[in-house]
């Protein structure tokens, strides 16, 4: 073993940068924990704030707030599954079956540009073209002859709205590790299926998605054990008063009761929660996924 440290040192070494990264940041902050079992006092600290016990979860579990903004985090992170997690699926296998190489690369730099753009700044993109009363698809619409389409007042078109929103934002990235792992395919299963008449859509079913499943299953388990867990930004900058009863997540109730109330106590609960039942839904998903394909990620 101090053989192979001396011999492989500088990879090593390389390891130094991400371990700090997440000890800093990521095991760090778990000393905070402790925050949710106590009566959080900013001026006495943590250490010297007092024990309440239970008391705030039973606070947080009582409040009808939290089971609402529970309810919209399953929902969307559920449709999102449905609708978003399908998409960078079907790209990748398109732009893998393009054969002209300079369109394929024009295609995949458009597609990853939205990833990098702020959701602030796509709100605003957002709201310009979609909003009622100055958006460009509703000034279209009305020079048209038509009646405006609340797309972001009416919750169902929101829904619409916000799934769609996501897609545009987050396809284009995720095709990067699908096609990943379609260069890893031999090559001679696709000639051998071509010598044996398969057309395209066959190559696919039978060559393609078979070769895909390992990294397909990965995702899945990675994306179930966030069905709690719901970004900040984006339903925040969509979202308005009159699709609250959509828009308002847990990522939401935690900043109006921690950063705008002050009661860090019940945000962390809430933190808290999210992540033990992000562990057990990864948890539960790779037990399902060893049991029905004897593949999994733990």
């Amino acid at each position: 073993m101090s053989t192979y440290l001396r011999r492989y040192w500088q990879l090593y070494f390389l390891l130094i940068l991400p371990i700090t990264y997440f000890l800093t940041f990521k095991y760090g902050p778990m000393y905070g924990i402790q925050i949710a079992f106590k009566d959080f006092n900013f001026f006495q600290g943590i250490n010297d704030s007092e024990w309440i016990g239970w008391d705030a979860f039973r606070e947080v579990f009582q409040n009808q707030d939290f089971y609402k903004t529970l309810r919209n985090t399953l929902m969307l992170n559920f449709l999102d599954l449905l609708v978003s997690f399908p998409a960078p699926l079907l790209l990748a296998i398109m732009l893998y079956e393009v054969k002209a190489v300079w369109f394929k690369k024009l295609s995949q730099t458009i597609l990853y540009i939205p990833h990098f753009i702020s959701w602030v700044i796509i709100g605003g993109i957002v709201y310009q073209v979609f909003g009622t009363q100055s958006g460009f698809v509703n000034n279209m619409w009305m020079a048209l002859g038509f009646q405006p389409i609340p797309f972001l007042t009416d919750p169902n078109y929101w829904l619409v709205t916000y799934l769609l929103t996501g897609v545009w934002q987050s396809a284009g990235w995720g095709t990067i590790l699908y096609l990943a792992a379609l260069t890893g395919i031999n090559k001679e299963l696709y000639e051998a299926a071509d010598m044996d008449g398969a057309g395209r859509l066959k190559r696919i079913w039978h060559i393609t998605l078979p070769g895909l499943k390992t990294t397909i299953i990965t995702l899945l388990i990675i994306n179930l054990g966030n069905m709690v867990t719901i970004g900040f930004e984006r339903p925040f900058v969509i979202g308005n008063v009159a699709v609250q009863d959509y828009s308002d997540v847990l990522s939401t109730f935690v900043y109006r009761i921690g950063l705008e109330s002050g009661q860090y106590t019940l945000a962390t609960v809430v933190g808290l929660f999210q992540a033990v039942v992000g562990l057990i839904f990864v948890l539960g998903a790779n037990y399902a996924s060893k049991k029905s394909t004897g593949e999994g990620i733990l």
